[in-house]
């Protein structure tokens, strides 16, 4: 169900953001301490049922969420920037248990690949 708005996705984003930039580094002072390690990887946060030409797509858009070809609108790692797959999939992981909460839509994936 979508039941966000334009203002509420725009102050789920910069929540969720921060969320996501806590969380990363956290992880790699916890496994790292304080310094980049593990495998390289990237990391996205993923909203699949929302068109891109409707009110909340439009929305998404603007707070930096862009088409993929999966058919989702997806927002790239603005979290961390180190290469770590891990400690950007933690900040995926906060970043979309925040925005759903905050936003009420209920397709909302992190996803993770190696490079």
């Amino acid at each position: 169900m979508n039941t966000a708005t334009i203002t509420d996705v725009q102050s789920a984003h910069t929540e969720a953001l921060q969320a996501a930039h806590t969380a990363a580094q956290e992880f790699v002072n916890k496994h790292f301490g304080g310094r980049d390690g593990g495998a390289c990887g990237f990391a996205s946060v993923e909203v699949y049922g929302v068109r891109s030409n409707s009110k909340l797509g439009k929305a998404l858009q603007a707070a930096g969420f862009s088409k993929s070809y999966t058919g989702a609108l997806t927002l790239r790692n603005r979290w961390y920037m180190g290469q770590s797959v891990d400690a950007a999939d933690a900040g995926a992981q906060a970043y979309k248990t925040t925005f759903k909460q905050l936003t009420g839509l209920d397709k909302v994936y992190a996803a993770s690949r190696l490079d």
